[in-house]
């Protein structure tokens, strides 16, 4: 293969038009740049809310203050625990932690590297206080059996919905489970304002609560500062609003894009002797692809990390997967469970494996070409042949 071909040069992100400058200049000129005094936050939750199937949304400063919202309303404090997987970015347990909760990683799916439902299932014990399953790279987890596990133990869903913006799971978007989901809206997220984050309620009382938290324990209409709950101040601005307005009117065409090209390069990947790619289970059928995920079994942390740099080098927007949060010294920092690294290591198999032999590429690849993606599996296979 010619590797001195020049580079694919793949759309920009965060992409952005004169929607958003129009945007902008509309939230600037209506003089009120906080939710409180403008319309810009509240239309971006009636417009987000509808999207997912949701009867409520409440935008906030960013998806891990999302995260810690959602548990928070739940009943998630001191005392109790909640279950995430043991592969996700290190969020999903931190916000459990910063309420004073135990987050106990389980292990997950080899395929699709979302929750492993079985894993979840012997995880639940009498301080269970949520389940976490995180739609990994835009997969919806297998959210039949979780919702079945969630009824038969009484204890609730958070969805980590954070890679999952316009994602279906057997026709029901994130809004439609009847349970609460978090959304990031950070930087390299499928709709970004460079940071924020949502929250989407099926029930009025538990979105009353989360805007009282969300905004320092004062409802909206108070004039004699009368906190009625603890809380922080989570509160979204209005131009962040008035973006991702606009960055929601586009995500459909970006996801119909996404979807077309991801099953060529899923193919091409796959094709490539040692690579492995992330499976689709057919109930979930829309993807938004928030990453291309794939696997190199056998390959060691070290060399897999070289593979990444050289991909960069030739072009590749890729990155290393998530490390296994018991791996990371923040989670032990507080709110870790009675357990070793060896020990949650030796009941996370897949998660141990996963995390040192897995690359990403950022989803602006899949809105290139289809050239595009045949150039990337040839990168990839000419990469890996020469480390």
């Amino acid at each position: 293969m010619d590797v001195s071909q020049e580079a694919p040069k793949f759309p920009e992100w965060p992409q952005f038009d004169d929607a958003e400058r129009v945007a902008l200049g509309r939230a600037l000129e209506q003089g009120q740049w906080w939710r409180m005094g403008g319309g810009e936050v509240s239309a971006f939750e009636r417009e987000f809310a509808e999207y997912h199937g949701s009867e409520h949304a409440l935008a906030v400063t960013n998806g891990t203050h999302a995260l810690e919202l959602a548990l928070q309303v739940l009943g998630v404090g001191p005392g109790t625990e909640v279950i995430v997987p043991a592969f996700t970015f290190i969020s999903s347990s931190q916000a459990a932690q910063r309420l004073g909760a135990v987050a106990v990683p389980v292990d997950i799916d080899p395929g699709t590297l979302c929750l492993d439902p079985a894993a979840v299932e012997k995880a639940v014990g009498p301080r269970t206080a949520a389940i976490m399953p995180v739609h990994m790279a835009g997969h919806v987890a297998d959210m039949d059996a979780l919702e079945k596990l969630s009824a038969d133990s009484g204890v609730p869903i958070v969805q980590d919905a954070a890679h999952a913006h316009g994602a279906r799971w057997r026709g029901r978007r994130v809004g439609e489970f009847g349970s609460v989901a978090a959304f990031s809206f950070q930087n390299g997220k499928l709709m970004t304002a460079g940071e924020g984050g949502a929250v989407t309620f099926p029930e009025q009382g538990l979105y009353d609560e989360a805007f009282l938290r969300h905004s320092c324990g004062r409802p909206p209409t108070d004039r004699g500062y009368f906190h009625q709950t603890s809380g922080s101040n989570f509160r979204m601005n209005e131009f962040s609003a008035a973006v991702l307005r606009a960055q929601l009117a586009r995500l459909d065409s970006q996801i119909e894009t996404r979807e077309q090209r991801a099953p060529l390069l899923s193919g091409l990947l796959s094709g490539i002797d040692g690579v492995e790619v992330q499976t689709r289970d057919e109930r979930a059928d829309r993807n938004p692809h928030y990453m291309m995920m794939f696997r190199v079994p056998g390959i060691t942390e070290q060399r897999r990390n070289r593979l990444v740099d050289a991909l960069i080098e030739r072009g590749l927007p890729a990155f290393a997967a998530f490390r296994a949060i018991y791996r990371c010294p923040g989670f032990w920092e507080t709110g870790a469970p009675q357990e070793t690294v060896d020990e949650m290591a030796a009941r996370c198999p897949v998660t141990e494996a996963v995390y040192t032999d897995t690359v990403w590429l950022h989803h602006r690849t899949l809105l290139g070409t289809e050239h595009q993606m045949h150039r990337i599996a040839e990168i990839v296979s000419d990469t890996l042949g020469s480390l």
